[in-house]
């Protein structure tokens, strides 16, 4: 089964995304907020991590900027979800190694799609 990690500050949509990619038969766990994400990823290393932007204190390109370093997450797809669906954000995450950016509320065919891109299917 595929682990996915679900970053947000704000538990609501963080749950939510979890629940709905659990009906994509996908095992995730939220981390509300960076440190929380920092520690989840220290315990076990996700397949595919779904990141927030914006968040206080440490946004979510800083946390993005910090995941694609690290050597045991370097090839686990990052997908952002967040609210602002200007295209600037889009080519900022993707700049910074984002395999997708989702506008919430995530659908289940975006969420379908970016599983599709990252070759986590059945």
């Amino acid at each position: 089964m595929i682990k996915a990690l679900v970053v947000d500050d704000n538990r609501q949509p963080a749950d939510s995304l979890c629940l709905m990619l659990s009906l994509l038969d996908v095992n995730a766990h939220a981390a509300y907020g960076p440190r929380a994400a920092i520690i989840a990823v220290k315990e076990e290393v996700p397949d595919i991590l779904f990141l927030d932007i914006n968040m206080p204190m440490v946004d979510g390109y800083e946390v993005l900027s910090y995941f694609k370093r690290e050597p045991r997450l370097a090839n686990v797809p990052i997908v952002v979800v967040t609210a602002d669906d200007s295209p600037e954000t889009a080519k900022r995450a993707r700049q910074r190694g984002a395999l997708d950016v989702i506008v919430k509320p995530a659908t289940l065919e975006a969420l379908e799609k970016t599983l599709n891109a990252a070759n986590m299917v059945k």
